[in-house]
């Protein structure tokens, strides 16, 4: 199982953190390691003093594809879930000014947990999915799956030009605006449209 990310996927996250719009997606991968389960707690890294949220859709691969075509990319998955992509931002700064991978900033330990899978089914329409993240019971980021500038079967269908994906992996589809950073105490909830899909605390 691998997961795979996506940067820079909504106009104001981009617009918020003074980045560049890309021509194609901005792709990155997390190891198994990162993954937190079950509303296990987040324990701050002694490496940095600036991790950030990031609340995301995340879409589990149904079944093997490669060079998949965009028109049959829904095919490929049927469940989606919430995660955050927690980020070391002031790593991430310093790795940005030397040209290097984000990989330190995004990949660590424990930087990416995901809540319980719910079939596509549930939802009358994925294009126009609202999800968000409270932060000690106020909303923090608030995003809608319309807004996405590359949406999930392109996704689905441009990552798998160039890696094969399997049965169980998952893909982190992007930011809305709102990201901030978290410190020991806080508690994080993240909802698809009302429902509660995690609830954990940063410690």
């Amino acid at each position: 199982m691998k997961i795979i990310a996506i940067g820079r996927n909504y106009a104001a996250h981009i617009a918020e953190l003074q980045n560049e719009r890309d021509v194609n997606p901005v792709i990155f991968c997390k190891p198994d390691t990162a993954i937190l389960r079950n509303n296990e707690a987040f324990y701050l890294p002694d490496f940095s003093k600036d991790i950030h949220h990031e609340v995301e859709i995340v879409l589990k691969i149904s079944k093997v594809g490669k060079n998949i075509e965009e028109k049959f990319a829904h095919k490929y998955y049927d469940q989606v879930g919430l995660g955050v992509d927690f980020t070391a931002r002031d790593l991430q700064s310093q790795l940005k000014e030397k040209r290097y991978s984000w990989e330190l900033s995004k990949a660590f330990d424990g930087s990416a947990p995901i809540s319980e899978f719910v079939p596509i089914s549930d939802y009358a329409n994925l294009k126009n999915l609202n999800f968000s993240l409270k932060v000690n019971g106020q909303i923090r980021q608030n995003g809608n799956t319309s807004l996405m500038l590359y949406n999930f079967d392109y996704i689905v269908a441009y990552v798998s030009r160039f890696f094969t994906l399997k049965q169980g992996d998952l893909i982190f589809t992007g930011t809305p605006e709102g990201v901030a950073a978290v410190k020991e105490g806080d508690r994080l909830e993240g909802f698809i449209e009302d429902k509660k899909m995690f609830d954990f605390e940063v410690k």
